[in-house]
């Protein structure tokens, strides 16, 4: 058996240590270079695991803009289906209007074609209205000139009742001047002309007021006889009552009438035409002599009154009156109670269209048995500066 020599196996062990250590100190080289390489490693994965965050919350804010932009989508679908359903409706109703603008056009153009016709209707009407209306114009015209002529023929008619009394009113004055001649004549014949001249004269101015008196009943009957002007002016109504009572004064005093007036102090003016009013008082005191033919006392009253702006005049008489059932036919024309050939029926009709063109009324108080009143009432004139006579 070989025996090995000490030092070589201290040798051996001594290159082993060695080996080893190379191989350790390789080993831990390499652990170093692994150590780095992993410290590499785990910089670089945290690198890429702050960026991959850093990703995520950029998806993050991606996705949540996605979602917020998908909700507004959403919002923009819903409102474009709803716009898309009113759309819808809406062209639904411009079609439903469409079809009625159709109806209404329809109906327009036959509206115009009888509106056309209506016009030419209406020419027709309007020609057929001016004929009518020139007509009713000329027929107003007529019916204003017949009762004009029917005023006259009332005034004349009264003329002809007064005709009696008026001769005796010129009998008066005529029988004055033919004895103031007469002296006149007898002095001139024995020679008194000229040793008593202002007798002579004094007979000369007698006859001339005597003349005088006739002129004015003539001249009173001439302006009384002729055709009353339309014209309306202001008057006094105390001498229009005084004018009428002149006519027919001499007969209320032969048939032994009395009057009885009763006016205010102050004038009373009025305003209408004087001939016409005179004629109304007229009628009306004929109408009261007439109606008391039978009655014992005899009295006609005339009164005068003014309330604000109203005058009243009230002519009563002291007859019979009036039967209630004819009262409402007192102002018709031609209605007379009294017997045939006495009365035209006019003078009351006549009396009620004068006032009534005077812008005033006219009334019957009736008391049977009594007699009767006519209420007429006038606007009052003020402030006029002149009434005419």
């Amino acid at each position: 058996m070989t025996t090995s020599d000490p030092s070589d196996a201290v040798l051996m062990e001594a290159g082993d240590k060695i080996h080893d250590r190379r191989w350790l100190e390789r080993e831990y080289q390499r652990q170093l270079e692994y150590h780095q390489t992993l410290e590499t490693r785990i910089v670089r994965s945290e690198e890429r695991r702050r960026a991959l965050i850093h990703i995520l919350h950029g998806l993050n804010k991606l996705n949540k803009q996605l979602s917020d932009q998908r909700k507004a989508m959403l919002h923009i679908l819903a409102d474009y289906e709803r716009d898309r359903r009113g759309m819808a409706q809406q062209t639904v109703r411009l079609d439903n209007s469409r079809r009625t603008l159709l109806h209404i056009l329809q109906d327009s153009h036959h509206s115009n074609l009888r509106l056309e016709e209506s016009r030419k209707a209406m020419i027709h009407i309007m020609t057929d209205l001016k004929e009518t209306t020139e007509e009713i114009k000329r027929q107003e015209q007529e019916l204003r000139e017949k009762h004009e002529q029917l005023v006259q023929a009332g005034k004349l008619a009264t003329l002809g009742e007064l005709t009696t009394g008026v001769a005796h009113e010129l009998n008066n004055p005529l029988n004055g001047i033919n004895l103031f001649v007469g002296n006149a004549i007898d002095m001139v014949e024995l020679g008194l002309a000229s040793t008593e001249p202002q007798h002579l004269l004094q007979e000369l101015r007698n006859t001339m007021q005597q003349v005088g008196k006739a002129t004015s009943i003539i001249s009173h009957l001439r302006t009384f006889g002729r055709t009353a002007s339309a014209r309306r002016e202001p008057i006094l109504l105390g001498f229009v009552v005084h004018e009428a009572l002149t006519l027919i004064q001499e007969q209320l005093r032969l048939r032994q009438i009395e009057v009885c007036l009763k006016f205010p102090p102050e004038e009373v003016k009025v305003l209408g035409s004087a001939i016409q009013l005179e004629q109304v008082f007229l009628n009306l005191l004929t109408n009261a002599r007439d109606a008391m033919v039978k009655s014992k006392q005899k009295r006609v009253t005339i009164s005068c009154t003014v309330n604000g702006d109203i005058v009243e005049i009230r002519v009563s008489d002291t007859g019979t009156g009036i039967l209630p059932e004819l009262e409402r036919r007192v102002f018709d024309p031609f209605f007379t109670t009294k017997e045939v050939g006495q009365g035209t029926g006019l003078g009351l009709s006549i009396t009620y269209g004068i006032i009534r063109d005077c812008g005033g009324t006219i009334v019957l108080e009736n008391h049977p048995g009594e007699g009767a009143t006519f209420v007429i009432h006038l606007p009052l004139l003020q402030q006029v500066e002149e009434a005419v006579p």
